[in-house]
């Protein structure tokens, strides 16, 4: 990918109406545009971070045994009235009227939708478990979307839906899931807790929330480092500096963090208004015991940027990176430089290692170290006279401050797919 041609330009200054240090870097960065508070456009090398994101949810969510579908965003008032939530959430629901008159509303979750479909697939106990996911755009009337990625008017959300006989199945589902979570974020690079919360307007059973430790976090979670147990503090009985019940041997300690998941055990709230029954094996009907999950995409980017950066820009890990490598062409551009440049370049895209080569003449070497550092892609190669003599070239990893002087022979040691 060529720099001189990508629908890029960096800034350097954080805009002034963003706080929030992922909003001022991606910004800055080019990943994103604001259009207004709460919804962003996502620019090339930010639609790449989203992709990979999407993807490694998509894998797990995949592997766990779900079947991916996709609803739709705009739903009828009739279906939110079965369950009495379009009073009950019309602070966050956009509601409107269409030309005829019929009442509408953008989707912020789709328990309602699911269930209607669930209910013409599923007849007998020999037709669960089931469970079935979409990642899609939601919309919410956030009244402080003030956190940039973290807190979004629009929004990518993946929400899976599971469908049980009974308590014990959902359960066992619900510890699946759980440990699929953790695989999710972990692969991202983020470390996650699994926190007991509030079933809100979901369940009134404890639920989980997946928190990640971050000081721009808005809440506040009682967390055992030894063992890894989580509360959130809204719910908690227990104060800092006490024992851990669960190991006895770990001290609770308070913990900011950002919610970047959630789980909760539904059991027969969504599927009796809309009678989401079954059949058992005495040929009774009974209704099916449900549980959703909820991850939000943008919520997981956000987070690495406040948690993977410095002074300088973000630092992304490689997993979700949108490319492994900016490549620099430094120095007055020379044909005989240009053309070792292209070389090298040529032979990253041969071996298909992702890169970006910052090809720009006329742009001194230290607009593109601040833009590389800025971008942050975990490794940095440059190219330059003085490496091009020695057929070499200069290798800096974004997180660490020692630079190396490879030879071009060595590159696909280290590179080679």
């Amino acid at each position: 990918m060529l720099q001189s041609k990508l629908f890029l330009r960096t800034q350097n200054e954080s805009p002034k109406d963003e706080v929030a240090i992922n909003a001022q870097l991606l910004i800055r960065g080019n990943f994103i545009h604001k259009l207004m508070a709460g919804a962003y456009s996502y620019l090339p090398l930010g639609f790449r971070v989203r992709e990979k994101v999407i993807k490694i949810i998509r894998e797990e969510m995949n592997a766990l045994g779900a079947a991916e579908l996709l609803m739709p965003a705009l739903h009828p008032r009739s279906i939110w009235d079965m369950t009495g939530r379009w009073e009950g959430l019309s602070k966050i629901m956009y509601q409107f009227k269409d030309h005829s008159g019929r009442e509408l509303g953008l989707g912020p979750t789709h328990e309602e939708v699911v269930s209607l479909i669930a209910k013409s697939i599923i007849f007998s106990y020999n037709d669960l478990p089931l469970s079935v996911y979409q990642i899609q755009t939601k919309f919410r009337d956030e009244p402080r979307p003030k956190s940039g990625l973290l807190r979004g008017r629009e929004f990518t959300m993946k929400d899976l839906y599971s469908f049980h006989t009974d308590q014990d199945s959902l359960n066992e589902f619900y510890e699946e899931a759980k440990k699929a979570y953790h695989k999710v974020f972990s692969r991202c690079g983020l470390k996650s807790y699994a926190t007991e919360a509030s079933g809100g307007d979901f369940s009134k059973e404890i639920s989980h929330e997946f928190m990640v430790e971050s000081g721009a976090g808005e809440d506040m979670t009682m967390i055992c480092r030894l063992c890894g147990w989580a509360q959130n503090k809204s719910i908690s009985e227990f104060k800092a500096g006490g024992r851990c019940l669960k190991c006895s041997s770990g001290v609770l300690e308070e913990m900011k963090s950002i919610e970047v998941g959630n789980i909760f055990k539904l059991g027969a709230k969504y599927s009796e208004p809309f009678s989401l029954n079954y059949k058992d094996k005495k040929g009774e009907l009974r209704p099916v015991v449900m549980g959703c999950y909820g991850i939000g995409v943008e919520r997981i980017i956000g987070t690495v940027v406040e948690v993977y950066h410095d002074e300088k820009g973000i630092i992304w890990p490689e997993t979700i990176a949108p490319l492994s490598l900016h490549l620099l062409l430094i120095g007055e551009v020379k044909p005989p430089l240009k053309k070792f440049a292209t070389q090298v370049y040529n032979w990253f895209m041969k071996e298909g290692v992702e890169v970006l080569f910052d090809d720009r003449e006329n742009v001194s070497a230290g607009e593109k170290f601040v833009d590389a550092d800025l971008i942050g892609l975990p490794r940095r190669l440059v190219v330059s006279e003085k490496t091009m003599v020695q057929e070499s070239v200069e290798l800096k990893e974004r997180s660490k401050k020692e630079i190396k002087l490879i030879k071009l022979k060595e590159l696909s040691k280290i590179f080679k797919k």
